[in-house]
């Protein structure tokens, strides 16, 4: 039974369907009755939660605060910044009608006629829109600045390929939206939350990630600038796991948004935007987890460690439970999340099995033996390596392993990283090495024209111009025009 569990797709033979199959197996999520939406189960909603819960401390460290703001928005918002329409037009889902009626014909509910809206309303893409329409009401003079708001909501985009987590109709994410008084307050704000992103992926999930400039072409829509953190995945792909927006003055302007400042004068006030979503539960899963099912860093983790009972009789539990229980007491005053699964309804190989799927970094087995010797058989997830270790002192040892797990998972992810990066100087080398996947550091002219020629013929895009490139004058590998510096190009989730 244990094996049927497991039983997953190998990552070399078909990393695409590994990562689907595993998303179900594991528990995570599933599709569900709408089309591209997503139900999030208890197991995936708590790794879910123990994000948010890291990144809300964050912001608030920031001087962020919570808001929440309607899910709908008048499509006359929507039409007030150009760019802004343009790219979120297509994703847009409309709700034209506030009523239903029983269908004369008998056949359920239809949508009555009679009860079209006056306005259509917007199912939020993203919600810069009401929001700067709020601010106008909040901000009067420099007093009311900085304001800095962030809420955890959902959004909802029409999307014609899904992938769970990846890529849904709907998802779950957080927003920040912060006015300024000043355009170089407004810059380091948002260069300051794509820091935070980036320190939250590298500490938290282990991921290690580059931080950049989006191109012209990949900014988002309405903003003067775009700030990303980039990750690659074990495939060599790479997925785009936060971004912050320097907005300028272009929504202050298209909803008006004014203050008198300190030398009396009327201006419009400076603007940012910032977000990371349920993607990062894809990034968790595809830069760690391995043929055996999910491997999870710890500080993520739900259940950080499980105790799982040997025994043969009732007599022989009785004295398990009698030595594990003030174990899990005093883990749990530790910090650490610790469950003991004394259930009698599964033998011990199949939750070996479930755990090991569940990527739980710790297991911890003990039976009528290991007591009499003072022993624990102790499981890390990350390696499979399996000690004998004394009882005593057993709960500073986990304690130490759980940090040794995380650091392990996180310098192997950067290994492997930097094992997929090259560096490439001709056009013939970019084809062939792109087959390949990886990062690829390479020289581009600047022009939107190029980059859309190689997107093109390779599928690659420029990921980002890393922030910290060095200067360093080369030629462009599709047109030979000088280039001040190299990019990244990578095919992307």
């Amino acid at each position: 039974m244990a094996k049927e569990l497991k039983n997953l797709t190998k990552r070399a033979e078909n990393y695409s369907q590994w990562y689907n199959e595993l998303v179900v197996k594991a528990d995570l999520a599933e599709q569900s009755a709408v089309r591209g939406c997503m139900v999030i189960k208890p197991y995936g909603y708590a790794i879910w939660e123990k994000m948010q819960r890291e990144l809300d401390n964050m912001f608030k460290e920031s001087g962020v605060q919570n808001a929440y703001f309607p899910l709908l928005i008048p499509k006359s918002f929507l039409s007030k910044e150009a760019d802004h329409v343009e790219g979120f037009a297509k994703e847009c889902a409309v709700v034209t009608h506030y009523r239903l009626m029983n269908d004369p014909a008998g056949n359920g509910v239809v949508v009555d006629p009679a009860a079209r809206l006056e306005e259509e309303l917007i199912i939020r893409p993203t919600s810069e829109t009401i929001i700067w329409n709020t601010y106008r009401n909040w901000i009067n003079s420099y007093r009311d600045l900085p304001l800095l708001v962030n809420q955890w909501a959902n959004v909802f985009r029409w999307e014609m390929r899904t992938r769970l987590f990846l890529r849904t109709a709907e998802f779950l994410w957080q927003e920040g939206h912060t006015a300024h008084a000043t355009k170089d307050e407004a810059q380091d704000k948002a260069i300051e939350m794509l820091n935070v992103y980036g320190d939250f992926a590298e500490r938290f999930m282990a991921l290690p990630v580059v931080k950049g400039v989006k191109t012209a072409n990949e900014r988002f829509a309405g903003a003067l600038e775009t700030y990303t953190i980039e990750a690659m995945m074990q495939d060599g792909k790479a997925l785009q796991s936060g971004t912050s927006h320097f907005l300028g003055q272009n929504f202050a302007k298209a909803f008006d948004v004014k203050f008198i400042n300190n030398e009396n004068q009327l201006e419009y006030v400076w603007a940012t935007s910032w977000g990371v979503s349920t993607r990062l539960m894809g990034a968790l899963i595809m830069t760690h987890s391995d043929d055996n099912g999910l491997v999870l860093p710890p500080k993520l983790a739900p259940i950080q460690v499980v105790i799982v009972p040997v025994y043969k009789n009732a007599e022989q539990l009785a004295q398990v439970d009698e030595v594990v229980n003030p174990i899990v007491a005093k883990l749990k005053g530790m910090g650490v999340s610790v469950k003991y699964d004394n259930a009698d309804n599964k033998r011990p190989g199949f939750k070996f099995a479930d755990y090991e799927l569940k990527g739980v970094p710790v297991r911890l087995v003990l039976g009528a033996r290991d007591i009499e010797a003072g022993t624990v058989e102790v499981m890390r997830r990350d390696t499979l390596e399996k000690q004998t270790v004394a009882l005593e002192g057993i709960e500073e040892y986990v304690k130490n392993l759980l940090d040794e797990i995380q650091n392990n998972i996180f310098t192997k992810a950067l290994n492997h990283r930097e094992s997929m990066t090259y560096k490439v100087d001709t056009w013939e080398e970019f084809k062939a090495q792109i087959e390949k996947g990886g990062f690829i550091l390479a020289h581009w002219d600047g022009t939107t024209e190029t980059e859309e020629k190689i997107k093109e013929e390779t599928k690659a895009t420029i990921r980002c111009i890393p922030m910290d490139a060095e200067d360093e004058p080369g030629k462009c590998i599709y047109t030979g025009k000088p280039s001040a510096r190299r990019v990244i190009f990578a095919r992307n989730y």
